[in-house]
């Protein structure tokens, strides 16, 4: 029988979730570290959107949705994106998977808990379009640290994910990329305090 512990016992599986399966990565990267760093990231939106644009986020609540983006995929594993979106066909099915993956891994809570895990898996349009930046703002970044590395494998994903990135009408967006991402090209010596 099938407990609330289950949940959160489940969740810890992130850290066993290898992402980028079909690309040779100079350093494997986690579907718990990946989750964690859209977290920070859609947390670091969300504030920009608040201070500077005037947006009504709740940072908060936008940090957590993100950290749990992903969840199904300690069910479903991670789908690599040519595949995921090669048809709509595929699209829609996966879709419906990551959907009875996250109710499967839901159901177990009790129902006063489940209704606000609830809430955070399916925020409202402004919240998710946050997270879904932060999402594809993680990708990038993954891109850049490859390609620093000497790693060309991600050349064509980064030109792909920085289109998207350009297009996205998020401000917030915009002004962090303007602002900040040229500190994540910097090495530990000229980022250090």
């Amino acid at each position: 029988m099938k407990t609330p512990g289950d949940f959160y016992a489940m969740l810890l599986r992130m850290k066993d979730i290898d992402r980028w399966q079909l690309m040779y990565n100079t350093k494997t990267e986690t579907l718990s570290e990946h989750s964690m760093e859209c977290a920070l990231l859609a947390h670091a939106l969300a504030e920009i959107g608040v201070h500077r644009f005037q947006k009504t986020y709740s940072p908060d609540r936008i940090c957590t949705a993100a950290l749990l983006h992903d969840m199904s995929e300690v069910l479903t594993g991670d789908m690599p994106t040519p595949v995921k979106y090669y048809n709509d066909e595929i699209r829609t099915a996966y879709k419906k998977i990551e959907a009875a993956a996250e109710k499967s891994l839901l159901s177990v809570l009790d129902e006063d808990l489940r209704a606000d895990y609830e809430s955070l898996c399916r925020p409202g349009p402004e919240e998710h379009a946050v997270v879904k930046a932060a999402d594809k703002l993680c990708a990038y970044l993954k891109c850049l640290q490859e390609e620093s590395r000497g790693n060309r494998e991600f050349s064509s994903a980064k030109q792909s994910i920085e289109r998207a990135l350009r297009e996205n009408p998020l401000p917030e967006l915009h002004y962090f990329m303007e602002h900040y991402l040229d500190s994540f090209t910097k090495n530990l010596d000229e980022v250090s305090l």
